[in-house]
């Protein structure tokens, strides 16, 4: 069989079925598509491949799948680190928003953002910013998939007046999107805090109708709660529950202050909880009890937050504080093991996005969206389980290459797509202006 891309390599980590390691095997791409995983030696008879790639020391993972951004916001990464969220957003973030956001700010940022992405093997990230429009040039000429926010606040920003106007500019960027091979669109409603109970009702209906994701921030901390009691007289879930926003096709971001009936009603609604562990520390919002979650059947998916409050986008990384973090919360060892960390990153990611059928594992048929890991180095060796290797040990600077819809985006580290020392002077330039006395006022 004549194909495009011939990938041969010591591991094939499918993700599907959850632990499996598949030694020296080939991965086969035609069209975009995985059209075989076989054994190398077989593959070598199986196909006439136009291109072969060998990568004998390195692990295939699925693409890493970014589950929960503010990519253009890498543009304030350490810029007011070691605060409490409200005050890290009201008193720093939101004003620099107010001064600065415009599209030139969130394509420099944007750009930025994906490069690391890139670099560090996601190949898919959900995104909650202003200008999504400006976002999704940016991922379609990189060649990233992206799921970007229809974001909605109640107040104004650069991008949009009121709620309102939010969900018009919002609906243009879905019709735009509408066929995009990568790139699509969902609802994001900022949080509880920041959008009130009519255009909630209007997003559920609308998402409804266009069967689109709703993607909002979610018990993230206890004063959000506090705040909630003091409005609504209930937590948000339970507003939630009452504007039938708790369902399958919501993703609740961050999550760290739970109660069992809560967790219940999670796992009833069948919606997704995305896990942001490291951001959740740094701003000292509590711990997301993903154990728990899990053990109720919810899908938890990963995201590295915003590079303003993580200050990364390091997915991999991500795995090993969730890994961990998750065995500290549930007093176990053996709570979230390596593969459903990896499960985590890939495959739940995907299934919160609606996904699932596209990418999040390495399987014929699927979209071929792979990322390959580097184990042969001092750091990862003597290299006995690929998968704890992954989870517990590599770095993303190991991550050597990676195709989106069999397109190789990153080759032997090098961005195919996009003009590395360029994103570097634009970051810079942007440095400059934001650290302008004038800017912190």
């Amino acid at each position: 069989m004549q194909i495009d891309t011939l990938i041969r390599t010591r591991w094939v980590i499918p993700v599907e079925p959850e632990g499996l390691v598949l030694e020296d095997h080939a991965v086969a791409v035609t069209g975009g598509r995985i059209v075989g995983i076989l054994p190398s030696a077989e593959a070598a008879s199986a196909f006439t491949p136009t291109e072969t790639v060998d990568l004998p020391n390195h692990a295939l993972i699925p693409g890493l799948v970014n589950a929960h951004t503010h990519a253009a916001m890498t543009l304030m990464r350490g810029i007011a680190d070691d605060l409490q969220l409200m005050d890290w957003l009201t008193h720093h973030i939101w004003p620099l928003e107010a001064r600065w956001v415009n599209e030139s700010f969130v394509r420099d940022g944007s750009e930025l953002a994906i490069a690391e992405m890139l670099r560090g093997g996601i190949t898919c990230f959900n995104d909650m910013y202003f200008f999504p429009e400006v976002t999704a040039d940016v991922a379609t000429r990189a060649g990233i998939r992206a799921m970007l926010g229809m974001i909605v606040v109640d107040f104004p920003s650069a991008w949009a007046n009121d709620a309102e106007d939010y969900i018009a500019r919002g609906l243009n960027l879905h019709d735009a999107l509408r066929h995009h091979p990568l790139v699509n669109a969902a609802f994001a409603p900022h949080a509880p805090y920041s959008v009130s109970d009519t255009p909630f009702s209007r997003i559920k209906t609308l998402a409804d109708e266009l069967d689109r994701p709703i993607h909002v921030h979610l018990h993230e901390t206890l004063s959000e709660l506090d705040q909630s009691n003091a409005s609504h007289g209930m937590r948000p879930i339970k507003r939630f529950q009452q504007l039938d926003l708790l369902g399958p096709n919501l993703l609740a971001v961050h999550m760290t202050q739970l109660t069992d009936d809560e967790i219940a009603a999670v796992s009833t609604a069948g919606a997704s909880v995305v896990h942001c562990p490291e951001s959740n520390m740094k701003l000292a919002s509590g711990f997301c009890p993903v154990q728990r979650l899990l053990l109720a059947g919810i899908n938890v998916a990963l995201g590295t937050d915003g590079a303003a409050s993580n200050n990364d986008l390091d997915i991999l990384g991500e795995m090993r504080t969730a890994a961990l973090l998750a065995k500290v919360v549930a007093g176990d060892a053996s709570a979230v093991p390596a593969a459903t960390a990896l499960r985590m990153a890939t495959l739940n990611g995907a299934r919160a996005l609606g996904l699932e059928e596209e990418l999040g594992s390495l399987v014929a048929g699927k979209s071929a969206d792979i990322t390959a890991i580097n184990l042969d180095t001092l750091e990862t060796l003597p290299a006995y389980d690929p998968i704890s290797d992954i989870v517990y040990a590599a770095g993303r600077q190991q991550v050597t290459d990676v195709w989106v819809a069999g397109k190789h985006l990153l080759n032997g580290r090098k961005l195919t797509r996009m003009d590395e020392a360029s994103i570097r002077a634009k970051a810079l330039n942007w440095r400059q202006k934001l650290i302008e006395p004038t800017a912190q006022k």
